[in-house]
């Protein structure tokens, strides 16, 4: 298991199971397949609407001693209708309650992106509130407050790019630990990667096999498949693995973590085992050369001018 460690030396699992669309049953068994094939790390959100289950498969591997609650690394964020600063901790209570937990190990801001109080996912202009009435900073402040509370050993954020994060730090009595981003060879993000590692920020990357499990919505017209890139696939071929290993191990030998989503117990195991494959230097300069810096997650269905958010990655 390789891991990254925080100021404080505490341990971040580099390779965690995302549940981003993973319901339901599904999700129950992933979680019991993920902390058998010896996962540590398991990442949702409240509007992953998946908290409860999430929970109920914890309940299970808890009381039947298969894993002790201090063995597991979980996370899980606050969603952009509860940054008012009366809103974070309830919302944090709330995803403990639905996780059966009394703590988080990470608790991460979504979104640099505001909704009123109780909408789930904005229609119009009128369900956005101004970064100008709910400043970031006043939200942070409550995330402070839930690690001297005890309620997340860890805090951080989802989504901000070098602007928004310089503007935090200036402001921040507790720095942000961590900031889960899109991440991969499409979408390398060094300057930021250089950026978190100068301030002791951590990178997350989510969506590191290229979500192509998510709705035809978000999908965009001859969207590219990381699996079907020559380069990697010629790398995958050489090390004798699947190109989503390759992937992986990229991440991981990056410095960051990586959470991919699986609900298959075969593709559990072998992503998590990618971490364990050792690319050479003449991999990554060759993996290195693909940057296109493209996104699968534009941040487009954020954009609202009117009321402040004009690409929410400040690109």
């Amino acid at each position: 298991m390789k891991n990254i460690k925080f100021n404080n030396g505490d341990l971040f699992p580099a390779v965690g199971l995302g549940t981003w669309k993973a319901k339901g049953g599904d999700v129950k068994q992933a979680i019991r397949d993920a902390v058998h094939s010896g996962y540590r790390h398991i990442d949702t959100a409240a509007i992953y609407d998946n908290e409860e289950e999430i929970g109920e498969a914890l309940e299970i591997l808890f009381k039947s001693g298969e894993i002790k609650r201090s063995d597991l690394f979980i996370t899980s964020k606050l969603w952009n209708d509860a940054h008012h600063p009366d809103d974070v901790l309830p919302a944090l209570k709330e995803s403990l309650s639905k996780l059966k937990l009394d703590y988080l190990d990470l608790y991460l801001i979504h979104w640099p992106v505001v909704f009123k109080s109780g909408v789930k996912m904005a229609q119009s202009p009128d369900d956005y509130v101004p970064l100008t009435d709910v400043p970031i900073g006043e939200t942070w402040k409550k995330m402070e407050a839930a690690r001297e509370l005890g309620l997340a050993k860890h805090i951080g954020v989802s989504n901000f790019s070098i602007k928004k994060l310089k503007d935090l730090l200036g402001k921040a009595r507790f720095h942000p630990e961590v900031n889960q981003v899109e991440l991969h060879p499409l979408l390398q993000q060094n300057n930021l990667l250089d950026f978190c590692n100068e301030n002791k920020i951590v990178l997350t990357a989510y969506s590191p096999l290229g979500s192509g499990d998510r709705s035809e919505q978000m999908k965009a017209a001859n969207e590219p498949s990381l699996f079907e890139i020559p380069m990697i696939q010629k790398i995958a071929e050489k090390h004798h693995v699947h190109s989503a290993e390759i992937l992986i191990s990229w991440h991981v030998q990056r410095g960051t973590a990586v959470i991919p989503k699986s609900t298959s117990a075969k593709h559990i195991a072998s992503n998590l085992k990618a971490a364990d494959l050792i690319l050479s230097e003449e991999d990554m300069n060759e993996i290195a050369s693909l940057d296109k810096n493209y996104r699968f997650i534009t941040g487009k269905f954020w954009d609202m001018p009117e009321k402040g958010y004009e690409n929410v990655y400040d690109e």
